[in-house]
């Protein structure tokens, strides 16, 4: 399930609209309720500005475990995931570091995008909760790397937010948190819209 910024959106808006915006797909890879990580994402699509609508995708811990047996006939919910990430124009990812690592849940999902063809080439912020979770940091880097992704490096960034105890309502009313997602995601959607191709002039039919 996605919770979808067009539906909810501060100001009323004309769903036709929707598919003209710029989407971003977010990704918390902690399935914690009171995740800071989630929060955070959550965050970051109340301050999404206009033209800008982001999907928190709720459904990393309905995939199964990730087995190249099934990809003949994909479960539903990787099926579910695939459409998301196909959808987005780039993804935000953030996740908690376990053991030195990312979380099993956020590494069982890019198991299962790894042959997937619309992820190559996705540009990606990654961000970081805690400047001390490096360890997951650079692996989770060094996946989406292998896995072909963009990583757009003026839109990652790293919060020092482990133990603060915030909640979504919290983190967006700090001053220092909002200024730092908004630019952000002012700079994924600049690296966006520099990789796409030029549109072709339009001429007039006589």
């Amino acid at each position: 399930m996605l919770f979808t910024q067009c539906e909810h959106r501060r100001a009323p808006i004309d769903l036709r609209q929707c598919a003209a915006l710029m989407k971003f797909l977010a990704i918390s890879g902690s399935l914690r309720a009171a995740s800071i990580n989630s929060s955070l994402l959550r965050v970051a699509a109340h301050l999404a500005p206009d033209g800008l609508a982001i999907d928190l995708f709720a459904g990393l811990g309905r995939l199964p475990l990730f087995n190249p047996d099934l990809e003949a006939q994909l479960p539903a919910a990787v099926l579910e995931l695939h459409g998301a990430v196909a959808a987005a124009d780039a993804l935000m990812i953030a996740s908690p570091e376990y053991a030195h690592g990312v979380s099993g849940s956020m590494k069982n999902a890019l198991d299962w995008l790894v042959s997937f063809e619309p992820f190559v080439g996705k540009h990606v912020a990654v961000i970081n909760t805690s400047p001390r979770a490096r360890h997951a940091d650079a692996a989770l880097r060094e996946t989406l790397r292998t896995m072909s992704a963009v990583i757009v490096e003026e839109a990652s960034i790293s919060l020092p937010l482990l133990g603060a105890n915030l909640g979504a309502a919290a983190l967006a009313g700090d001053p220092r948190i909002a200024t730092a997602i908004r630019a952000a995601l002012r700079a994924l959607r600049d690296a966006v819209e520099a990789a796409r191709p030029p549109e072709e002039p339009t001429f007039p039919v006589p």
